[in-house]
Protein backbone atom coordinates (compact mmCIF):
# COMPACT_ATOMS: atom_id res chain seq x y z
CA UNK A 1 0.00 0.00 0.00
CA UNK A 2 1.70 3.63 -1.26
CA UNK A 3 1.12 5.73 2.00
CA UNK A 4 1.72 9.31 1.02
CA UNK A 5 1.59 12.58 2.76
CA UNK A 6 -0.99 15.01 1.75
CA UNK A 7 -4.15 16.66 2.23
CA UNK A 8 -6.66 15.22 4.99
CA UNK A 9 -8.90 12.79 3.36
CA UNK A 10 -12.47 12.67 4.21
CA UNK A 11 -13.73 11.15 6.95
CA UNK A 12 -15.22 7.39 6.53
CA UNK A 13 -18.37 7.99 8.79
CA UNK A 14 -19.92 4.59 7.49
CA UNK A 15 -17.16 3.04 10.02
CA UNK A 16 -18.16 5.53 12.73
CA UNK A 17 -21.48 4.77 12.02
CA UNK A 18 -21.25 0.99 12.38
CA UNK A 19 -18.80 1.54 15.41
CA UNK A 20 -22.27 3.37 17.10
CA UNK A 21 -24.20 0.54 15.94
CA UNK A 22 -22.61 -1.76 17.59
CA UNK A 23 -22.04 0.45 20.77
CA UNK A 24 -25.96 1.69 21.21
CA UNK A 25 -27.05 -2.09 20.78
CA UNK A 26 -24.56 -3.38 23.14
CA UNK A 27 -26.41 -0.66 25.37
CA UNK A 28 -29.77 -1.52 24.19
CA UNK A 29 -29.81 -5.33 24.72
CA UNK A 30 -28.48 -5.11 28.09
CA UNK A 31 -31.82 -3.11 29.12
CA UNK A 32 -33.66 -6.31 28.06
CA UNK A 33 -33.27 -9.00 29.98
CA UNK A 34 -36.32 -7.71 32.36
CA UNK A 35 -38.53 -8.04 30.09
CA UNK A 36 -40.08 -11.58 28.29
CA UNK A 37 -39.35 -11.00 24.73
CA UNK A 38 -38.80 -13.54 22.59
CA UNK A 39 -35.67 -15.45 22.46
CA UNK A 40 -34.06 -14.13 19.53
CA UNK A 41 -33.46 -10.65 21.03
CA UNK A 42 -31.03 -11.99 23.24
CA UNK A 43 -27.94 -14.08 23.07
CA UNK A 44 -29.05 -17.80 21.83
CA UNK A 45 -26.77 -19.34 24.36
CA UNK A 46 -29.22 -17.05 26.72
CA UNK A 47 -32.74 -17.97 26.32
CA UNK A 48 -35.71 -16.97 27.71
CA UNK A 49 -37.36 -17.37 30.22
CA UNK A 50 -34.15 -18.14 32.81
CA UNK A 51 -31.57 -17.05 30.80
CA UNK A 52 -29.30 -19.59 32.04
CA UNK A 53 -26.10 -19.92 30.10
CA UNK A 54 -26.36 -23.23 27.90
CA UNK A 55 -23.15 -23.87 25.60
CA UNK A 56 -24.91 -26.42 23.41
CA UNK A 57 -27.63 -23.53 22.09
CA UNK A 58 -26.79 -23.14 18.35
CA UNK A 59 -27.82 -20.26 16.65
CA UNK A 60 -27.18 -16.42 15.55
CA UNK A 61 -29.23 -13.64 17.15
CA UNK A 62 -28.79 -9.83 16.39
CA UNK A 63 -27.53 -9.68 19.85
CA UNK A 64 -24.60 -11.83 18.74
CA UNK A 65 -23.51 -9.34 16.29
CA UNK A 66 -22.88 -6.65 18.66
CA UNK A 67 -19.65 -7.92 19.44
CA UNK A 68 -17.96 -8.36 16.12
CA UNK A 69 -19.44 -5.79 14.72
CA UNK A 70 -17.20 -3.55 17.27
CA UNK A 71 -14.31 -5.41 16.48
CA UNK A 72 -14.33 -5.44 12.86
CA UNK A 73 -14.71 -1.69 13.04
CA UNK A 74 -11.72 -1.57 15.72
CA UNK A 75 -9.55 -3.79 12.60
CA UNK A 76 -11.16 -1.39 9.95
CA UNK A 77 -9.94 1.84 12.08
CA UNK A 78 -6.18 0.33 12.36
CA UNK A 79 -5.06 1.46 8.56
CA UNK A 80 -6.66 4.73 8.69
CA UNK A 81 -5.19 5.89 12.29
CA UNK A 82 -1.61 4.16 11.86
CA UNK A 83 -1.03 5.46 8.29
CA UNK A 84 -1.01 8.89 9.44
CA UNK A 85 1.23 8.13 11.90
CA UNK A 86 3.21 6.77 8.71
CA UNK A 87 2.64 9.72 6.53
CA UNK A 88 4.11 12.08 8.92
CA UNK A 89 7.31 9.83 9.33
CA UNK A 90 7.31 7.59 12.30
CA UNK A 91 9.33 4.83 12.72
CA UNK A 92 7.82 1.56 13.09
CA UNK A 93 9.36 0.97 16.75
CA UNK A 94 7.37 4.28 17.63
CA UNK A 95 4.12 2.36 15.90
CA UNK A 96 4.64 -0.84 18.02
CA UNK A 97 5.06 1.17 21.12
CA UNK A 98 1.50 3.33 20.46
CA UNK A 99 0.17 -0.24 20.12
CA UNK A 100 1.25 -1.54 22.35
CA UNK A 101 0.55 2.12 25.30
CA UNK A 102 -3.38 1.57 23.96
CA UNK A 103 -2.95 -1.83 25.12
CA UNK A 104 -1.77 -1.04 28.31
CA UNK A 105 -3.97 1.53 28.82
CA UNK A 106 -7.27 -0.51 27.43
CA UNK A 107 -6.00 -2.73 30.22
CA UNK A 108 -5.85 -0.19 33.09
CA UNK A 109 -9.73 0.85 31.32
CA UNK A 110 -10.73 -2.80 32.09
CA UNK A 111 -9.70 -2.63 35.72
CA UNK A 112 -11.14 0.66 36.26
CA UNK A 113 -14.53 0.47 34.64
CA UNK A 114 -15.36 -3.13 36.02
CA UNK A 115 -15.11 -2.06 39.52
CA UNK A 116 -17.35 0.99 39.11
CA UNK A 117 -20.33 -1.05 37.96
CA UNK A 118 -23.20 0.30 40.24
CA UNK A 119 -24.87 -2.54 40.61
CA UNK A 120 -22.19 -4.41 42.03
CA UNK A 121 -22.39 -1.93 44.88
CA UNK A 122 -26.09 -3.67 45.10
CA UNK A 123 -27.38 -4.86 48.56
CA UNK A 124 -30.67 -5.76 49.53
CA UNK A 125 -32.18 -2.55 49.66
CA UNK A 126 -30.73 -2.19 46.28
CA UNK A 127 -28.51 0.81 45.39
CA UNK A 128 -28.51 3.82 47.62
CA UNK A 129 -28.49 7.36 46.32
CA UNK A 130 -24.54 8.06 47.73
CA UNK A 131 -23.95 5.03 45.45
CA UNK A 132 -25.15 6.19 42.29
CA UNK A 133 -23.57 9.75 43.48
CA UNK A 134 -20.51 7.59 43.49
CA UNK A 135 -20.68 6.06 40.33
CA UNK A 136 -21.63 9.66 38.59
CA UNK A 137 -17.94 10.49 40.31
CA UNK A 138 -16.30 7.57 39.15
CA UNK A 139 -17.68 8.53 35.44
CA UNK A 140 -16.50 12.12 35.82
CA UNK A 141 -13.27 11.47 36.64
CA UNK A 142 -12.11 9.91 33.79
CA UNK A 143 -12.86 13.35 31.46
CA UNK A 144 -9.56 14.81 32.96
CA UNK A 145 -7.78 11.50 33.14
CA UNK A 146 -8.51 10.52 29.38
CA UNK A 147 -10.22 13.55 27.27
CA UNK A 148 -7.97 14.39 24.52
CA UNK A 149 -6.87 18.28 25.46
CA UNK A 150 -5.91 21.08 23.30
CA UNK A 151 -3.07 21.00 21.30
CA UNK A 152 -2.17 25.24 22.58
CA UNK A 153 -1.89 24.15 26.33
CA UNK A 154 1.50 23.92 27.68
CA UNK A 155 2.67 20.54 28.52
CA UNK A 156 2.74 21.10 31.98
CA UNK A 157 -1.10 22.20 32.03
CA UNK A 158 -2.01 19.56 30.19
CA UNK A 159 0.48 17.03 32.67
CA UNK A 160 -1.18 18.70 35.65
CA UNK A 161 -5.00 17.93 34.44
CA UNK A 162 -3.81 14.12 33.40
CA UNK A 163 -2.45 13.84 36.72
CA UNK A 164 -5.42 15.46 38.71
CA UNK A 165 -7.78 12.32 36.75
CA UNK A 166 -5.09 9.42 36.92
CA UNK A 167 -5.32 10.47 40.82
CA UNK A 168 -8.98 10.27 41.56
CA UNK A 169 -9.24 7.47 39.47
CA UNK A 170 -6.57 5.66 41.83
CA UNK A 171 -7.88 7.43 44.91
CA UNK A 172 -11.62 6.15 43.80
CA UNK A 173 -10.09 2.30 43.16
CA UNK A 174 -8.02 2.31 46.50
CA UNK A 175 -11.37 2.92 48.59
CA UNK A 176 -13.82 1.03 46.74
CA UNK A 177 -15.96 -1.09 48.76
CA UNK A 178 -18.10 -3.53 47.70
CA UNK A 179 -21.09 -5.32 50.30
CA UNK A 180 -19.05 -8.50 50.97
CA UNK A 181 -16.32 -5.99 52.24
CA UNK A 182 -13.91 -6.88 49.19
CA UNK A 183 -12.29 -4.46 47.25
CA UNK A 184 -9.87 -3.86 44.15
CA UNK A 185 -8.54 -6.86 42.77
CA UNK A 186 -7.34 -7.88 39.75
CA UNK A 187 -9.70 -10.07 38.94
CA UNK A 188 -11.81 -7.69 38.48
CA UNK A 189 -11.37 -6.44 34.82
CA UNK A 190 -14.27 -6.03 31.78
CA UNK A 191 -13.95 -8.97 29.71
CA UNK A 192 -14.99 -6.99 26.49
CA UNK A 193 -12.44 -4.40 27.37
CA UNK A 194 -10.08 -6.53 28.07
CA UNK A 195 -10.23 -8.49 24.72
CA UNK A 196 -9.93 -5.26 22.88
CA UNK A 197 -6.61 -4.57 24.45
CA UNK A 198 -5.76 -7.88 23.26
CA UNK A 199 -6.61 -7.45 19.76
CA UNK A 200 -5.61 -3.57 19.35
CA UNK A 201 -2.16 -4.35 20.47
CA UNK A 202 -1.29 -7.27 18.12
CA UNK A 203 -3.43 -6.78 15.73
CA UNK A 204 -1.80 -3.19 14.53
CA UNK A 205 1.45 -4.96 15.05
CA UNK A 206 0.29 -7.36 12.59
CA UNK A 207 -0.99 -4.70 10.22
CA UNK A 208 2.30 -3.06 10.36
CA UNK A 209 4.22 -6.31 9.66
CA UNK A 210 2.10 -6.87 6.08
CA UNK A 211 0.60 -3.37 5.77
CA UNK A 212 1.87 -4.41 1.64
CA UNK A 213 1.46 -7.65 2.03
CA UNK A 214 -2.06 -9.07 1.96
CA UNK A 215 -0.84 -12.80 1.10
CA UNK A 216 1.05 -12.36 4.96
CA UNK A 217 -1.79 -11.32 6.58
CA UNK A 218 -3.95 -13.93 5.24
CA UNK A 219 -0.93 -16.18 5.81
CA UNK A 220 -1.06 -14.87 9.92
CA UNK A 221 -4.66 -15.33 10.15
CA UNK A 222 -3.81 -18.96 9.16
CA UNK A 223 -1.64 -18.76 12.48
CA UNK A 224 -4.21 -17.55 14.38
CA UNK A 225 -7.17 -20.02 12.90
CA UNK A 226 -4.22 -23.42 13.83
CA UNK A 227 -3.59 -22.03 17.02
CA UNK A 228 -7.01 -22.21 17.55
CA UNK A 229 -7.81 -25.18 16.20
CA UNK A 230 -4.47 -26.44 18.13
CA UNK A 231 -6.04 -25.29 21.40
CA UNK A 232 -8.87 -27.33 21.57
CA UNK A 233 -6.99 -30.63 22.04
CA UNK A 234 -4.88 -31.31 25.00
CA UNK A 235 -1.01 -30.67 24.43
CA UNK A 236 1.72 -27.83 24.69
CA UNK A 237 -0.42 -25.12 22.57
CA UNK A 238 -3.45 -25.79 24.78
CA UNK A 239 -1.44 -24.83 28.21
CA UNK A 240 0.19 -21.93 25.82
CA UNK A 241 -3.12 -20.53 24.90
CA UNK A 242 -5.17 -20.69 28.08
CA UNK A 243 -3.22 -21.79 30.86
CA UNK A 244 0.23 -20.18 30.35
CA UNK A 245 -0.19 -16.54 31.47
CA UNK A 246 0.10 -15.33 34.83
CA UNK A 247 -2.75 -13.40 35.25
CA UNK A 248 -5.47 -14.75 33.06
CA UNK A 249 -8.23 -12.03 33.94
CA UNK A 250 -6.26 -9.55 31.93
CA UNK A 251 -3.44 -11.47 30.00
CA UNK A 252 -4.51 -14.60 27.57
CA UNK A 253 -3.44 -15.36 24.80
CA UNK A 254 -7.00 -17.48 23.83
CA UNK A 255 -8.18 -14.07 23.35
CA UNK A 256 -6.49 -13.48 20.03
CA UNK A 257 -8.81 -15.68 18.15
CA UNK A 258 -11.16 -12.77 18.15
CA UNK A 259 -8.11 -11.62 15.60
CA UNK A 260 -10.04 -13.62 13.43
CA UNK A 261 -12.91 -10.51 13.07
CA UNK A 262 -10.17 -7.54 13.65
CA UNK A 263 -7.56 -8.85 10.43
CA UNK A 264 -10.75 -9.22 7.78
CA UNK A 265 -11.45 -5.65 9.47
CA UNK A 266 -7.46 -4.47 8.37
CA UNK A 267 -8.37 -5.79 5.05
CA UNK A 268 -11.50 -3.64 5.04
CA UNK A 269 -9.67 -0.84 6.27
CA UNK A 270 -7.39 -1.16 3.60
CA UNK A 271 -9.77 -0.56 1.36
CA UNK A 272 -11.44 2.56 3.45
CA UNK A 273 -7.93 4.28 3.06
CA UNK A 274 -7.44 3.32 -0.61
CA UNK A 275 -10.95 4.82 -1.41
CA UNK A 276 -9.47 7.96 0.77
CA UNK A 277 -6.82 8.53 -0.92
CA UNK A 278 -8.02 7.91 -4.74
CA UNK A 279 -11.61 10.06 -3.47
CA UNK A 280 -10.31 13.82 -3.82
CA UNK A 281 -8.88 12.58 -7.54
CA UNK A 282 -12.32 11.36 -9.00
CA UNK A 283 -14.43 13.69 -11.53
CA UNK A 284 -17.79 14.11 -11.58
CA UNK A 285 -18.82 12.77 -8.43
CA UNK A 286 -18.64 10.31 -5.92
CA UNK A 287 -20.50 7.14 -7.85
CA UNK A 288 -21.95 7.09 -11.40
CA UNK A 289 -23.85 4.26 -10.48
CA UNK A 290 -28.14 5.35 -10.66
CA UNK A 291 -30.03 5.52 -7.52
CA UNK A 292 -31.98 1.57 -7.70
CA UNK A 293 -28.46 0.22 -8.39
CA UNK A 294 -27.91 1.56 -5.11
CA UNK A 295 -30.58 1.04 -4.16
CA UNK A 296 -30.48 -3.12 -4.49
CA UNK A 297 -27.41 -2.85 -3.39
CA UNK A 298 -28.69 -1.64 -0.28
CA UNK A 299 -31.94 -4.20 -0.03
CA UNK A 300 -29.21 -7.12 -0.94
CA UNK A 301 -27.10 -6.23 2.53
CA UNK A 302 -29.09 -5.33 5.17
CA UNK A 303 -31.38 -8.11 3.95
CA UNK A 304 -28.29 -10.95 3.94
CA UNK A 305 -28.00 -9.59 7.57
CA UNK A 306 -31.62 -10.55 8.15
CA UNK A 307 -31.54 -13.59 6.49
CA UNK A 308 -28.66 -15.12 7.84
CA UNK A 309 -29.84 -14.14 11.49
CA UNK A 310 -33.41 -15.88 10.71
CA UNK A 311 -32.29 -18.55 9.39
CA UNK A 312 -29.26 -19.52 11.39
CA UNK A 313 -31.19 -18.72 14.77
CA UNK A 314 -33.94 -20.90 13.67
CA UNK A 315 -31.69 -23.83 12.50
CA UNK A 316 -32.72 -24.03 8.52
CA UNK A 317 -29.67 -24.80 7.66
CA UNK A 318 -30.00 -26.28 3.93
CA UNK A 319 -32.29 -23.43 3.06
CA UNK A 320 -30.35 -20.50 4.49
CA UNK A 321 -26.84 -21.79 3.46
CA UNK A 322 -28.42 -22.34 -0.45
CA UNK A 323 -30.70 -19.21 -0.41
CA UNK A 324 -27.49 -17.24 0.98
CA UNK A 325 -24.89 -18.34 -1.36
CA UNK A 326 -27.36 -18.00 -4.80
CA UNK A 327 -27.79 -14.49 -3.42
CA UNK A 328 -24.27 -13.88 -2.81
CA UNK A 329 -23.50 -15.21 -6.53
CA UNK A 330 -26.50 -12.69 -8.07
CA UNK A 331 -25.46 -9.82 -5.96
CA UNK A 332 -22.13 -9.80 -8.21
CA UNK A 333 -24.24 -8.00 -10.97
CA UNK A 334 -24.94 -4.96 -9.31
CA UNK A 335 -21.33 -4.06 -8.42
CA UNK A 336 -19.78 -4.89 -12.01
CA UNK A 337 -17.88 -2.57 -13.89
CA UNK A 338 -16.93 0.01 -10.93
CA UNK A 339 -15.15 2.89 -12.49
CA UNK A 340 -15.32 5.47 -9.45
CA UNK A 341 -13.03 4.81 -5.83
CA UNK A 342 -16.25 4.74 -3.93
CA UNK A 343 -18.16 1.91 -6.39
CA UNK A 344 -14.34 -0.15 -6.45
CA UNK A 345 -14.95 -0.01 -2.56
CA UNK A 346 -18.30 -1.58 -2.45
CA UNK A 347 -17.18 -4.20 -4.88
CA UNK A 348 -14.37 -5.20 -2.46
CA UNK A 349 -16.23 -5.02 0.43
CA UNK A 350 -18.60 -7.05 -1.22
CA UNK A 351 -16.37 -9.51 -2.69
CA UNK A 352 -14.46 -9.97 0.84
CA UNK A 353 -17.69 -10.12 2.87
CA UNK A 354 -19.03 -12.77 0.22
CA UNK A 355 -15.81 -14.95 0.69
CA UNK A 356 -15.75 -14.69 4.49
CA UNK A 357 -19.44 -15.63 4.46
CA UNK A 358 -18.73 -18.82 2.65
CA UNK A 359 -15.90 -19.79 5.02
CA UNK A 360 -18.20 -19.44 8.03
CA UNK A 361 -21.41 -21.44 6.39
CA UNK A 362 -19.40 -24.11 5.36
CA UNK A 363 -17.83 -24.35 8.95
CA UNK A 364 -21.44 -23.91 10.06
CA UNK A 365 -21.51 -27.88 11.20
CA UNK A 366 -18.16 -27.50 12.51
CA UNK A 367 -18.21 -27.56 16.89
CA UNK A 368 -22.23 -28.27 17.12
CA UNK A 369 -23.10 -25.36 14.87
CA UNK A 370 -22.44 -21.70 15.37
CA UNK A 371 -22.24 -19.91 18.91
CA UNK A 372 -21.17 -16.86 20.36
CA UNK A 373 -20.10 -18.64 23.46
CA UNK A 374 -17.61 -20.36 23.06
CA UNK A 375 -16.70 -18.49 19.72
CA UNK A 376 -16.99 -21.10 16.95
CA UNK A 377 -15.04 -21.05 13.91
CA UNK A 378 -18.37 -20.31 11.72
CA UNK A 379 -19.18 -17.75 14.24
CA UNK A 380 -16.14 -15.88 13.21
CA UNK A 381 -16.29 -15.38 9.27
CA UNK A 382 -20.23 -15.80 9.40
CA UNK A 383 -19.91 -12.24 11.16
CA UNK A 384 -17.20 -10.88 9.11
CA UNK A 385 -18.89 -11.09 6.27
CA UNK A 386 -22.13 -9.76 7.55
CA UNK A 387 -20.22 -6.90 9.13
CA UNK A 388 -19.02 -6.22 5.70
CA UNK A 389 -22.38 -5.92 4.26
CA UNK A 390 -23.70 -3.51 7.02
CA UNK A 391 -20.56 -1.47 6.46
CA UNK A 392 -21.81 -1.12 2.41
CA UNK A 393 -25.04 -0.58 3.63
CA UNK A 394 -24.17 2.59 5.99
CA UNK A 395 -21.94 3.73 3.37
CA UNK A 396 -24.61 3.92 1.12
CA UNK A 397 -26.90 5.33 3.14
CA UNK A 398 -24.39 8.13 3.85
CA UNK A 399 -21.91 8.79 1.21
CA UNK A 400 -24.41 8.02 -2.15
CA UNK A 401 -28.62 9.21 -0.23
CA UNK A 402 -26.34 12.02 1.93
CA UNK A 403 -28.94 10.65 4.67
CA UNK A 404 -25.87 11.60 7.25
CA UNK A 405 -28.60 13.75 9.54
CA UNK A 406 -30.48 10.26 10.18
CA UNK A 407 -27.18 8.68 10.90
CA UNK A 408 -25.99 11.42 13.21
CA UNK A 409 -26.25 9.58 16.25
CA UNK A 410 -24.88 6.35 15.83
CA UNK A 411 -21.91 8.77 14.28
CA UNK A 412 -21.69 10.54 17.13
CA UNK A 413 -21.66 7.60 19.28
CA UNK A 414 -18.95 5.93 16.92
CA UNK A 415 -16.94 8.49 17.30
CA UNK A 416 -16.78 8.42 21.01
CA UNK A 417 -17.27 4.56 22.02
CA UNK A 418 -15.49 4.92 25.45
CA UNK A 419 -17.95 7.72 26.74
CA UNK A 420 -21.10 5.60 25.67
CA UNK A 421 -18.97 2.31 26.95
CA UNK A 422 -19.02 3.39 30.36
CA UNK A 423 -22.22 6.01 29.93
CA UNK A 424 -24.19 2.61 29.41
CA UNK A 425 -23.79 2.16 33.40
CA UNK A 426 -22.37 4.72 34.85
CA UNK A 427 -24.19 7.53 33.29
CA UNK A 428 -27.86 7.16 32.00
CA UNK A 429 -29.04 4.38 35.27
CA UNK A 430 -27.56 6.49 38.00
CA UNK A 431 -28.98 10.15 36.31
CA UNK A 432 -32.66 8.79 35.72
CA UNK A 433 -32.46 6.61 39.31
CA UNK A 434 -31.84 9.86 40.97
CA UNK A 435 -34.64 11.58 39.09
CA UNK A 436 -36.98 9.02 39.98
CA UNK A 437 -37.89 8.19 36.17
CA UNK A 438 -36.69 4.46 36.99
CA UNK A 439 -38.98 4.41 39.74
CA UNK A 440 -41.59 5.89 37.73
CA UNK A 441 -41.23 3.36 34.32
CA UNK A 442 -41.21 0.08 37.52
CA UNK A 443 -44.38 1.74 38.67
CA UNK A 444 -45.78 1.27 35.68
CA UNK A 445 -44.95 -2.89 35.28
CA UNK A 446 -44.34 -2.55 31.95
CA UNK A 447 -44.72 -5.37 29.47
CA UNK A 448 -42.97 -7.74 27.65
CA UNK A 449 -42.77 -4.59 23.41
CA UNK A 450 -43.51 -1.69 25.95
CA UNK A 451 -40.22 -2.58 28.12
CA UNK A 452 -38.37 -2.45 24.81
CA UNK A 453 -39.74 0.42 23.88
CA UNK A 454 -38.68 1.73 27.29
CA UNK A 455 -35.22 0.22 26.98
CA UNK A 456 -35.03 2.08 23.18
CA UNK A 457 -35.90 5.49 24.51
CA UNK A 458 -32.85 4.67 26.96
CA UNK A 459 -30.63 4.02 24.62
CA UNK A 460 -31.19 7.19 22.39
CA UNK A 461 -31.15 9.62 25.73
CA UNK A 462 -27.52 7.85 25.73
CA UNK A 463 -26.77 8.38 21.98
CA UNK A 464 -28.34 12.04 22.66
CA UNK A 465 -26.11 12.91 25.76
CA UNK A 466 -22.74 10.96 23.63
CA UNK A 467 -23.95 13.17 20.76
CA UNK A 468 -23.96 16.45 22.76
CA UNK A 469 -20.30 15.32 24.26
CA UNK A 470 -18.89 14.83 19.86
CA UNK A 471 -20.75 17.63 19.01
CA UNK A 472 -18.27 19.95 21.59
CA UNK A 473 -15.54 17.86 20.64
CA UNK A 474 -15.05 16.26 24.06
CA UNK A 475 -13.40 13.28 23.36
CA UNK A 476 -11.76 9.84 24.87
CA UNK A 477 -8.69 8.61 24.06
CA UNK A 478 -6.27 5.73 25.40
Amino acid sequence: MDIRPGSPPPRAEALDALRGLAILAMALQGMLYAYKLPAWMYHAQLPPPSHKFDPTLAGLTWVDLVFPFFLFSMGAAMPLALAGRIARGAKWWALAGYALRRGVMLLAFALYVDHIVPWKFQSDAGITTLRWLWSLLAFGVLFPALMRLPKSWAMWQAGLVRGCGWAGAMLLLATVRYPDGSGFSLDRADIIIVVLAHAVTVGSMLWLISRDNLPLRLGLMFVVLAATLGASEDGWVKYVWHEATPQRSLLLLGYLKYLLIVLPGTIAGDQLLKWQRTASDAQGGATQWNRLRHTLILALTVGMCVLLCCGLQARWLPGTTLVALATCAAGFAFFAHPTRPLEVLFRDLYGWGVLWLVVGLLLEPYEGGIKKDSATLSYFFVTSGMVAFALIALSVCIDVFRQRACMTLLIGSGQNPMIAYVGIRNLLPPVLALLGVDALAGSLKLTAWPGFGWACIKTLLLGAAVGVCTRWRVYWRT
